[in-house]
């Protein structure tokens, strides 16, 4: 079993930056892919980011490419950097693990609770 932890959440101004961690428990998550989905309000749930086991191919939303950069130091702990954010990031944060060829549509095994990015304009 696989238990995914988000933090580093918060409030931000437009144009600021935020670094979103995820820490997970069980050592299987070596063998998944790991990334962020969000959702903000009213809205459906979107893909943000998304990095595979060994760390050496990651994946962006267009929305968020050249801003966002997703890392991994081990099997169990992952980042999100977010530079110059804007207004349209606002949203609920999640984590989560799968495989890497269902990743992106958002059909994964294991999802953290969410951290709350908010971006002041």
């Amino acid at each position: 079993q696989v238990q995914l932890v988000e933090s580093g959440g918060g409030l931000v101004q437009a144009g600021g930056s935020l670094r979103l961690s995820c820490a997970a428990s069980g050592s299987v998550l070596s063998i998944y892919t790991v990334g962020w989905f969000r959702q903000a309000p009213g809205k459906d749930r979107e893909f943000v980011s998304s990095i595979n086991w060994n760390g050496g191919r990651t994946d962006y939303a267009d929305s968020v490419k050249g801003r966002f950069t997703i890392s991994r130091d081990n099997a169990k702990n992952t980042y999100l950097q977010m530079n110059s954010l804007n207004s349209d990031d606002t949203a609920l944060y999640y984590c989560a693990a799968g495989f890497p060829i269902t990743f992106r549509s958002g059909r994964n095994r294991y999802w953290g609770q969410g951290t709350q990015v908010t971006v002041s304009s």
